[in-house]
C-alpha cells in the first residue's frame, strides 16, 4: 500500500484527463461519511506513519506529494470525523503545499489533483495562507482551456467564501465547538444563516 493506492482511491481507477472527474463526487462532496471506515481500514496505518514524519520521502515528487497531502488533509477528516483530530494535520499539510509551490509541484499536476493539492490552504486559519489559496485557484482556472473553466469555476468560488470568512472572523466559526473554543456573539448569528458552514 503505497501512494500509487491512495490516488488510484481518490481519484478513481480510469485516467484523469482535464475533466473534472463526476465520478468521484459522492465520495468528495455528497457523502464522505459513508467511505470513512473504508478510508480508515486501507490507509490508517499509512495515515500514522505521515503523522509521524515517516512518509517524508514522498515530498519530493508531484505525484506522491499530492498523495501525502491527500493523507494529512483529507484522510484525517475521514479517519477522525467530528473530532479535534481532524484538523490536527492542518497546519502540516499547508507547509507540505507552500514547499511543493515552491518546488513547481503543482504544475505538473493535473487540474482535479491540483484542486486537492491547493485545498490544505484553503482549510487555513490564516489569512495569508488564505490569500495564496484563493491565488492558486484563480491560476488554476484561468490557466485552463475555456472550455474547462466552468467545471473548475466551484472550486474558486469556494476558496473566495473561505477567504471571507477567515477576513472576518480570523477562524472557522464552525469548527469552535469541535475545537473546545467560545464562540462570540457575531460567530454564533453567523453560523444561524446558510452556506455558513463548510462540514
Amino acid at each position: 500500500m503505497g501512494a500509487k493506492e491512495i490516488l488510484q482511491f481518490w481519484f478513481g481507477e480510469k485516467e484523469l484527463g482535464l475533466h473534472y472527474p463526476k465520478t468521484q463526487s459522492e465520495l468528495w462532496f455528497r457523502n464522505g461519511k459513508a467511505y470513512d471506515k473504508i478510508i480508515s481500514q486501507r490507509f490508517g496505518n499509512l495515515h500514522q506513519q505521515a503523522c509521524e514524519n515517516k512518509l517524508d520521502d514522498w515530498q519530493q515528487q508531484p505525484l506522491t506529494s499530492l498523495a501525502l497531502v491527500i493523507l494529512l488533509d483529507q484522510f484525517s477528516r475521514h479517519i477522525y470525523r467530528e473530532t479535534a483530530r481532524a484538523f490536527a494535520q492542518d497546519k502540516l499539510a499547508q507547509q507540505l503545499v507552500c514547499e511543493g509551490i515552491k518546488k513547481g509541484h503543482d504544475k505538473k499536476l493535473l487540474p482535479a489533483q491540483r484542486v486537492f493539492y491547493y485545498l490544505p490552504l484553503e482549510h487555513a486559519e490564516d489569512r495569508n495562507i488564505q490569500k495564496q489559496s484563493v491565488t492558486a485557484f484563480t491560476i488554476l482556472v484561468d490557466g485552463l482551456p475555456e472550455d474547462f473553466r466552468q467545471e473548475y469555476a466551484s472550486t474558486l468560488n469556494f476558496a473566495i467564501r473561505h477567504k471571507e470568512v477567515i477576513d472576518r472572523f480570523g477562524r472557522f466559526p464552525d469548527l469552535n465547538a469541535i475545537l473546545g473554543r467560545k464562540s462570540t456573539a457575531e460567530e454564533i448569528e453567523f453560523l444561524t444563516q446558510p452556506g455558513s458552514s463548510f462540514l
